[in-house]
């Protein structure tokens, strides 16, 4: 196959492969199967993000712990205890102070001195719930209704209960309600004379100093068609756990508070009791098993940081990529994916390969959330490895056919050393289909069984045919055991070639498929004078053989359509390696039980044994079809255990 269409294919391979697999996974993408996973990448980056400094303590926490509770004994608690806690707070000079209780019941004793330092400090601010409909729900205490000190402390819960949203608006078609974090961020925002802005981009976003927080769509980050009411944020959890100060309420009222701890700051006043239940988990919730739920007021006082930290310090929103930015992200990762599958054929490259590609979605996604952005992480991994393991499976299933394929043009009288040498080196030597022409240098093996004619006059159809086969299964595997290639069986003749089809390199190389040619010769006159003692035991014709070897240049290629191809070698060497097998055949009597085998072998061939072999020259033939005389040579044997020759088995004609 040319390079050129080679790459083609390849990219129309990747492409497809590619483009199936994004089509898959955007598909479970949108159906939100792939939320909940996305979802917990996302609480995992939060807990993998390494600790940064994010400023002085902005927030405090006023807590009523289960030990308040005790000590009262009662819960809810008197609005009277209430307010004796808002004004030792305010004395210690907070810059705003938000009360995350619901106060719409009055709980006696002391109901009107809540109204009256709620009155007297315009800093405190109380929560509402919000319904919808401004009739039902916790309402704030009528002394705030309708003023700006009144903000909802309703907070988005995701599937599964954890809280990764923050709001900042919300409305019930006729009025918009803000939430008691973002009163409390401005109010102390106030103090630094920083007030909310639009953005100049766009006028409907909502500008913090110089961060735009720009309201989700339903499809931020890993979220699908969620909820997007109201005005809502992505939380970055950035203040670590513990990082608010908090004191509890019996501390405050014993007067054993240092007022550091409050001044200048937010302070929330809320519960922290565990039997109260105002608990929720967050992406810094560790397991389930382990109780990781967070108070209600320690989310708002996260809340109220991240909005401060934003206007103050200029730390970034945290942003995703747009529905095209996304999909071009996923696509990369599924056509990189196919590439892989598609391009990759050593097992261990393909696993440093793939363990590098998935390490580096995971290293590119989490350094972007380090920079604040969320970008999906599960889309684009299992993208990438369905497209990896689709892709390697079309590559085994087409390397098996193309396997079978190629070795079906060869014998299956091949060692299995050969056939992976063949395997292994397809790229070199295919063209499309088929093995591409090649001129190389090989050793032509021919044999043949000496007066097969009269043997098989001797033996009815059905004995001729187990005669022959038992011959045959003798005689082929010692093709496979010394790496030949058995081209055709023509009746009782055997062709094969050494040296094909993988072109050898070196001389030496050539060298090696001589002598295995030969070697392969001697252990078939082996074999063949065993088997003639068991032949002559049951009365059956016993076998003698020739064979013809010569080494020489010639052509290899396939003959044949799709529906009947062949694999073949061409040349002189071939033709006169064919008449070196029957060279004055007539004269040859074997010597069943001694040396059934007659090896002739042309001059090239012997050059090649050395003087490791007992060789006889026969003498020099003019074959027909020669210009020049050919020099023939006999073989007997390796030199340490060859026996003396026999008296001559064969004619000697001059040339």
């Amino acid at each position: 196959m040319p390079m050129r269409r080679l790459l083609l294919d390849r990219r129309l391979q990747v492409l497809m492969i590619g483009t199936v697999v994004f089509a898959g996974v955007v598909g479970l993408r949108l159906a939100g199967q792939l939320e909940t996973l996305e979802l917990a990448a996302y609480d995992w980056y939060v807990r993998a993000r390494p600790e940064q400094a994010v400023g002085p303590p902005r927030v405090s926490l006023v807590t009523v712990t289960e030990d308040d509770i005790q000590h009262l004994g009662r819960y809810p608690l008197p609005h009277g205890l209430l307010a004796e806690a808002i004004e030792r707070i305010v004395a210690h000079g907070p810059r705003a102070v938000g009360i995350d209780i619901y106060l719409d019941v009055p709980i006696p004793p002391g109901r009107e001195r809540l109204e009256a330092a709620l009155l007297s400090h315009d800093n405190v601010y109380v929560v509402t719930k919000f319904t919808g409909d401004g009739e039902t729900g916790a309402r704030a205490p009528s002394v705030l209704a309708d003023t700006d000190r009144v903000g909802f402390n309703d907070l988005m819960v995701d599937p599964g209960g954890t809280v990764r949203r923050g709001l900042l608006f919300l409305d019930d078609g006729e009025k918009v309600y803000s939430a008691i974090a973002l009163r409390l961020a401005l109010r102390y925002l106030a103090a630094d004379g920083m007030a909310p802005a639009p953005d100049p981009a766009n006028p409907a976003h909502i500008r913090l100093g110089g961060v735009t927080l720009a309201p989700l769509d339903g499809h931020e980050g890993g979220y699908v068609a969620a909820d997007a009411g109201g005005y809502q944020f992505l939380l970055d959890y950035r203040d670590p756990v513990g990082a608010f100060p908090s004191i509890s309420l019996g501390e405050l009222l014993s007067g054993n508070v240092d007022g550091d701890v409050l001044r200048d700051r937010v302070v929330l006043l809320g519960v922290s009791a565990q039997s109260v239940k105002d608990l929720f988990y967050t992406p810094l919730s560790r397991d389930l098993e382990r109780v990781g739920q967070t108070n209600g007021v320690e989310v708002h006082a996260n809340i109220v940081s991240q909005l401060i930290r934003h206007a103050r310090d200029g730390d970034p929103a945290v942003r995703s990529l747009s529905d095209a930015g996304e999909a071009t992200w996923i696509l990369a990762w599924c056509l990189a994916g196919a590439l892989l599958g598609l391009a990759t054929a050593s097992p261990l490259r393909f696993l440093l390969l793939a363990t590098l590609s998935a390490g580096a979605i995971a290293a590119g996604t989490f350094a972007a959330f380090l920079a604040s952005w969320w970008i999906p992480l599960v889309p684009p991994l299992l993208g990438w490895g369905f497209a990896t393991a689709i892709a390697t499976a079309y590559v085994s299933s087409r390397d098996k056919q193309e396997q079978a394929s190629l070795m079906s043009l060869f014998s299956r009288h091949i060692s299995p050393q050969l056939a992976g040498a063949i395997w292994s080196e397809r790229d070199r030597f295919l063209s499309g289909d088929r093995p591409q022409p090649r001129k190389l240098t090989a050793t032509v093996f021919f044999s043949d069984v000496a007066g097969f004619t009269t043997i098989s006059e001797s033996l009815d159809p059905g004995e001729l045919m187990r005669w022959l086969n038992e011959y045959m299964a003798l005689m082929t595997p010692q093709v496979n055991r010394h790496g030949g290639v058995i081209l055709r069986f023509i009746g009782d003749a055997i062709m094969a070639v050494f040296g094909v089809p993988v072109p050898r390199d070196s001389d030496e190389a050539i060298r090696r498929d001589a002598v295995a040619a030969v070697e392969c010769a001697l252990q078939m006159q082996r074999e063949l004078v065993s088997h003639n003692h068991s032949l002559a035991q049951r009365g059956l014709p016993q076998v003698g053989m020739r064979v013809g070897i010569l080494t020489g240049p010639m052509v290899a290629g396939t003959i044949g359509d799709a529906q009947r191809m062949e694999y073949n070698v061409h040349g002189d060497t071939v033709n006169t390696a064919a008449r070196l097998e029957s060279f004055d055949k007539a004269s040859f009597r074997p010597d069943p039980l001694h040396t059934p085998c007659r090896i002739l072998v042309g001059e090239t061939t012997a050059g090649y044994l050395g003087d490791a072999y007992v060789l006889e020259k026969v003498g020099e033939e003019l074959f027909r079809g020669k210009t020049r005389p050919v020099a023939v040579f006999r073989v007997h044997g390796r030199k340490e255990e060859a026996q003396a020759p026999r008296p001559p088995a064969i004619g000697v004609r001059a040339g």
